[in-house]
């Protein structure tokens, strides 16, 4: 059945060469940008979690982004031009995007990120699955599933709590690709234009369950300014990178190239935290690696 679903309605400044240039652009590169920033946002969030609290720096990271994308996308202009369908698309996608951030950062507070990313993947292999049509694919996933949990050398934990947040998290990271590619199925400037409206949706969400806890960091500017710039590298540059992607790419090639996130994870560790990985680690890169160059992308709807 044809979705009838009406595109958000694209902002004037989200038009033009920039958007001619960007589609010219590989989807994949796009997406490697975005896995990049998707790891380097929580680790500096991580650092800011004593002195803005958990649920402050989620409040923080989604402001952020929603006034950053708030002139550029004129979110309530999206709103009042989409029909009702539309509209409930966007409120949809950004109470996902809402919640999910704060699961996430619950989740990383009470547990190491290599489990939070294992339980992260999991919910993303079911819908890589969905797309896949050939062997070749099958053996693909099976390759980079294998890199993955040798990557991430997934173990347990005994926090309970931690864990519903993990899974959470995980679940509403498989409504991001959905709901994420039901909006960027309009092209990549409509598909912004939605994703600054879902932002909104997302700080509306989030209003009552963080900005008591963010408030110390309005009276510290170096505090202040640290938040901003995790807002921008979580949420405004990856969301941004995956619109760009997920507007070409099939939903289930994205989701098989989320395997690549352990990889960053891994390098972004070695040069930011001086952390060096072992054997298994390498191997577990060559396999991830290996499985998304396998893989073959079903051609994109025109």
């Amino acid at each position: 059945m044809q979705d009838r679903t009406q595109a958000p309605a694209a902002s004037p400044a989200l038009a033009g060469p920039a958007f001619i240039l960007a589609n010219a652009v590989p989807p994949h590169l796009w997406f490697g940008v975005s896995a990049v920033f998707h790891y380097l946002g929580p680790a500096f969030a991580v650092l800011l979690f004593p002195h803005v609290g958990v649920l402050g720096m989620a409040w923080l990271r989604i402001a952020t982004a929603a006034l950053v994308f708030a002139p550029l996308t004129r979110p309530w202009a999206v709103f009042a031009r989409a029909d009702r369908s539309t509209q409930l698309l966007l409120v949809a996608f950004g109470a996902c995007l809402g919640v999910m951030n704060c699961s996430f950062y619950l989740a990383l507070d009470r547990l190491p990120i290599s489990l939070v990313a294992a339980i992260e993947f999991v919910g993303t292999i079911g819908v890589a699955l969905v797309g896949l049509r050939s062997p070749r694919n099958l053996a693909a996933l099976a390759i980079a599933v294998a890199g993955t949990l040798l990557l991430i050398d997934v173990k347990w934990s005994s926090d309970p709590v931690g864990l519903f947040w993990a899974f959470l998290n995980g679940t509403l990271f498989v409504g991001y690709i959905v709901l994420g590619h039901r909006v960027a199925r309009a092209g990549a400037g409509d598909g912004i234009a939605g994703l600054g409206a879902a932002m909104a949706v997302a700080l509306l969400v989030v209003l009552p369950i963080g900005f008591v806890d963010a408030l110390p960091a309005f009276s510290a500017p170096p505090l202040l300014f640290a938040a901003v710039g995790v807002g921008i590298c979580s949420s405004v540059i990856p969301y941004i990178c995956d619109q760009l992607a997920m507007s070409r790419l099939p939903r289930s090639s994205f989701a098989l190239m989320l395997s690549l996130l352990p990889v960053t994870a891994t390098l972004i560790g070695i040069i930011v935290l001086r952390q060096v990985p072992s054997l298994t680690d390498c191997i577990g890169i060559a396999l991830v690696v290996a499985g998304v160059a396998l893989h073959k992308p079903a051609p994109a709807p025109t």
